[in-house]
């Protein structure tokens, strides 16, 4: 099966230079699974001298990476947090409407497909810039939200955490048509979808922090998704920490309330927070949802110079960097142990 891994004759990549004013670098990343290229946002104060989280972030369909850094303000966030953030391409060949192929069991594997090829490229600029090892994360929105998903969990040795906004739950359609459906109704079976994930994190299985981002207006994905995909992670999470023996945490993640919750009214728009998971008030949440009603398919308080964005909201990219970097592998995962 393909590796993803590629090799040097495979990889491209403009060569590591230190600048003073933050910029983007282009690359492209091949292996037996194919081809893809990316961008990658370099901060201002880079310093190979140091090390840097990296955060893989994924656009939606009829997106291109350009168009995500622009609506979600990456550079702005980026250069204040210190961090190198790779925007992968999925080109119209592969999908007419550039949309990564969430839905297709093809994909949605380790070690094949669309996941080996982002996690190939992850892999490629960690090992040719100053990254944190502990620090790296993927995050994405719809379509690419869908895929972060399946990132997380195929590749829990190499993402400390995940970001899903106005995403899908993990294996929830297995076709075209099912994934246009799941969009709509959402996908309620849990503990099923619990259970293919924990299957598919093998030997790797641990706990994978999440936070949720989800418009309460959203017409595309519909805000049952947030749900669907809140009660998987959960459960998900309870196989891992139990090992994979059966735990009613599994069956009963849909009755779960939050350890804390929050509101907020943000430039005009209510959102609320929910914290799952806190081991004390003051612990981090092991999964967070933030639901911001009157939002739609747009990423909440993103910038008018990117498609899908509105203005309005909180912040959902200082949200998801601040949850990100609050959620360094831990230690023991071995996130550079040898590769399959």
């Amino acid at each position: 099966m393909p590796n993803g891994r590629g090799d040097a004759a495979h990889a491209k990549a403009t060569h590591p230079v230190a600048q003073a004013a933050g910029h983007f670098v282009d690359g492209t990343f091949s292996s037996d699974a194919g081809t893809r290229r990316w961008r990658l946002w370099v901060p201002s104060r880079y310093d190979k001298s140091r090390r840097h989280p990296l955060v893989v972030l994924l656009h939606g369909c009829t997106q291109d990476p350009d168009d995500l850094a622009r609506g979600a303000r990456v550079s702005e966030h980026a250069d204040r947090r210190d961090v190198l953030v790779l925007l992968p391409e999925q080109p119209e060949s592969a999908n007419p409407k550039k949309c990564w192929n969430w839905y297709d069991p093809v994909h949605q594997q380790r070690d094949g497909g669309e996941p080996a090829l982002i996690a190939g490229m992850t892999r490629q600029v960690a090992g040719e810039w100053a990254v944190d090892s502990r620090q790296v994360h993927v995050a994405g929105i719809s379509a690419g939200a869908a895929m972060a998903a399946i990132l997380a969990v195929t590749y829990p040795d190499v993402y400390a955490s995940v970001a899903l906004h106005s995403g899908i739950a993990y294996r929830a359609a297995a076709n075209v048509m099912e994934g246009v459906g799941v969009m709509t109704t959402g996908a309620p079976d849990s503990p099923r979808l619990a259970r293919l994930a924990y299957d598919a994190m093998g030997a790797r299985a641990r706990v994978i922090p999440a936070i949720i981002v989800q418009g309460a207006a959203d017409p595309v994905v519909k805000p049952i998704n947030a749900i669907h995909t809140r009660d998987m992670w959960l459960a998900m999470n309870a196989l891992a920490r139990g090992g994979g023996s059966s735990s009613n945490a599994v069956a009963d993640a849909s009755h779960v309330t939050p350890d804390r919750r929050s509101e907020a009214h943000v430039s005009g728009l209510d959102a609320v927070t929910e914290c799952y998971g806190a081991r004390t008030s003051k612990s981090e949440c092991e999964v967070e949802v933030l639901t911001v009603a009157g939002l739609g398919h747009a990423w909440s308080g993103g910038s008018k110079l990117g498609t899908f964005t509105d203005e309005r909201g909180p912040d959902a990219t200082d949200a998801i960097l601040r949850f990100l970097l609050a959620h360094p592998m831990p230690n023991g995962a071995a996130p550079n142990a040898p590769k399959p």
